[in-house]
């Protein structure tokens, strides 16, 4: 078998297609047979070592978060899931591992694919989902009739938290590039704003919450939007807010925490027709590396960047 890794932290560069070992499945883990994976930002950030507090300093590592495929082990406390059956969901974030044909990830961190939901669309799904449901439903407690302002909301996370919104009963609205402004109102984004041209901080409009997806707003802009009582989720955490957090109850500094029950209602509301994340180019996994350094760089897909194991 062979994955994606590298043997220090750095640049691109240091990416390599190399042959690995899968472990045995301890308890509470699931083996799965990759068949997609998907690319996010924080692939390359753990691969720069910009974690490397939580993943230490044990090589080679692998990367990849997000997958689909079919579990081929359990562990002998697994009961929620069986070998052969078609999931999605997550690595472990401090092992990594969907670039490559097999993964060891806890059982908590995948749900069962609906069947109406292909492999590559459900691959895209994890990250995106788990992370806008952490901040709607976890942190900002999100309520029918409430009005979200999404920053970034034709990005993965992005139009995942406008769906996941949307699913609560909130209206919506958010910001983006011109070039996607008419993507995000088809998803049912109530007012869009161009991000390169328009002074959030001055909208007129307050939000019960604003998300900023896309790690771009400052806290004071951030706060501005708010309504009395509004919550500000920022995707960009340091200790600094995480202090600031303690004693200012607007804001909710969010790291993605996957769960089996979040996972498995994205499943649902994918299976429903109501949760998809666009895909931009699928690649082969010997053909991966080259679109990850693009990506890192900048390249825009308008969609997911997808790997193919077969």
């Amino acid at each position: 078998m062979q994955r994606i890794q590298y043997s220090r932290y750095g640049g691109p560069e240091l990416m390599r297609v190399e042959d690995f070992e899968l472990p045995a499945v301890g308890k509470g883990e699931v083996a799965v047979r990759v068949k997609f994976a998907a690319i996010n930002p924080i692939d390359w950030k753990l691969r720069a070592g910009q974690m490397k507090i939580v993943t230490g300093r044990t090589f080679p590592r692998a990367m990849g978060m997000d997958f689909s495929g079919i579990v081929t082990a359990i562990g002998s406390d697994v009961t929620r899931l069986k070998i052969g059956d078609a999931v999605f969901g997550l690595a472990k974030f401090k092992e990594s591992g969907a670039f490559g044909h097999a993964v060891v990830t806890k059982d908590t961190f995948l749900a069962r694919k609906p069947d109406n939901v292909s492999f590559e669309d459900a691959a895209c799904l994890g990250t995106p989902g788990v992370t806008a449901w952490n901040g709607l439903i976890d942190k900002a407690k999100l309520r029918p009739g409430q009005h979200v302002f999404i920053n970034g909301c034709a990005g993965a996370v992005g139009e995942a938290a406008v769906q996941i919104a949307q699913l609560f009963g909130a209206t919506v609205s958010g910001s983006c590039s011109a070039h996607d402004m008419e993507r995000a109102r088809s998803l049912g984004v109530k007012t869009v704003y161009d991000y390169r041209t328009t002074d959030l901080s001055k909208i007129v409009d307050r939000f019960d919450v604003v998300y900023d997806t896309a790690a771009t707003l400052t806290l004071s802009d951030g706060m501005r939007m708010l309504s009395k009582g509004g919550v500000f989720l920022d995707l960009n955490p340091g200790l600094g807010k995480f202090i600031r957090a303690a004693f200012d109850r607007r804001l909710k500094p969010i790291i993605g925490s996957p769960r089996a029950e979040v996972l498995e209602k994205v499943a649902e509301a994918a299976g429903a027709g109501k949760f998809k994340i666009p895909i931009g180019e699928i690649v082969s996994l010997s053909s991966a590396i080259p679109l990850i350094s693009e990506l890192e760089r900048g390249r825009k897909l308008g969609g997911k960047g997808v790997m193919a194991m077969e």
